[in-house]
């Protein structure tokens, strides 16, 4: 006959796994909490996370230059950061909206006029002729452009306004996480203790080094990318600027967009400087030309000397990271995506070697 009745040993595993089972719940329960929590605020985390390992070096410096009182260090780089990306961001903004409203005013009284444009346009290779065609139609009779492209014009056009509306709500996330950075930093210590702890639970011994990789990557994408193609399009802005490019905002936003995304902002200057000689006189414009050059030209030189610097991984596995993170989840993938390839190919060169090492014993 068998017992039906469990025996006390079973009822003390059944206990465990009721008990067990719950405190995994609870876990779990507070973990998805504290998620819809924070949830509104993990990208402004996130980018005062990635902004206060890019500019820790600088903050070290000056806390060290200051006594070691790194509050005074913090709020004096948070300060100077603040003022950098407000003032030009004002400037841009306000000549982005200028630009616009131009544009609009000249289109609804009649009066837009644009440039006719030099034959020898005609003659670049494979777009040449197309380019020449729409851009003397438009000087001829810009209603009869705007007709012909009506249907390419009404799919481009919300995306150009959404862009420029935009414009206001990225820069009010950058100085909101600009901001979480430097109290981050502040913290600095207690931050980097927690991330070696995290990384000690989750690789072992090799937790330190990691974490050292992570930093010093970010720290690399930050210099080398973002921090790149931030230069070149405040470059560009004030350069447009200078020339009184109409909407030189949009373009140096357009500038930065492509130059994050790593493809040559000749793709914006290059028809910038074209239109500037149409409203410029030919100095001015050969000169507009040949700083849109320089300043395409400057990420060659650049990024060799900031990307990859300090971190013992090959350059183009950062590059490769940065670029297909971003592609996969966006502009916070430069960031994700370098870290992990770049702790990726650590992890199988480490296995590399340990696997050598036990065949040399052998």
């Amino acid at each position: 006959m068998i017992n039906s009745i469990p025996s006390a040993e079973n009822e003390a595993y059944y206990q465990r796994i009721i008990s067990a089972s719950l405190k995994l719940g609870f876990v779990a329960l507070l973990i998805i909490l504290s998620y819809l929590i924070i949830k509104p605020f993990i990208i402004m985390l996130l980018w005062g996370i990635i902004i206060a390992v890019g500019i820790y070096p600088l903050f070290r410096k000056l806390s060290s230059a200051l006594g070691n009182r790194d509050k005074l260090a913090s709020a004096v780089i948070t300060l100077t950061v603040l003022m950098v990306i407000i003032i030009p961001s004002i400037l841009l903004l306000g000549s982005t909206i200028d630009g616009v409203k131009y544009i609009a005013e000249k289109y609804e009284a009649g009066t837009l006029v644009i440039a006719a444009p030099d034959e020898s346009i005609a003659e670049w290779p494979l777009v040449g002729k197309s380019v020449y065609e729409t851009w003397n139609l438009a000087s001829i009779n810009i209603m009869a452009a705007i007709e012909k492209f009506e249907p390419q014009l009404k799919q481009v056009a919300p995306k150009i306004f959404g862009a420029v509306t935009g414009m206001g709500g990225t820069i009010l996330l950058t100085l909101i996480s600009i901001i979480i950075a430097g109290v981050l930093l502040t913290q600095s210590q207690a931050s980097g203790q927690f991330t070696q702890r995290l990384f000690n639970f989750l690789i072992g011994k090799d937790g330190e080094a990691f974490t050292r990789l992570a930093r010093a990557t970010i720290s690399s994408v930050v210099q080398g990318v973002l921090g790149i193609a931030a230069l070149q399009s405040v470059a560009a802005g004030i350069v447009m600027l200078i020339f009184g490019i109409p909407a030189a905002g949009l373009w140096a936003l357009l500038v930065l967009v492509l130059a994050i995304i790593q493809l040559p902002t000749i793709l914006v200057l290059l028809p910038v400087s074209i239109y500037g000689f149409s409203i410029l006189n030919t100095t001015s414009a050969v000169i507009l030309l040949v700083l849109s050059i320089l300043i395409t030209l400057s990420d060659n030189i650049l990024k060799p000397m900031f990307l990859g610097r300090g971190v013992e991984v090959p350059m183009l596995v950062i590059l490769l990271g940065a670029i297909g993170g971003m592609i996969a989840f966006g502009i916070l993938g430069l960031f994700v995506g370098a870290v992990i390839l770049a702790l990726a190919y650590k992890t199988f060169q480490a296995l590399i070697s340990e696997g050598s090492s036990e065949s040399a014993v052998m």
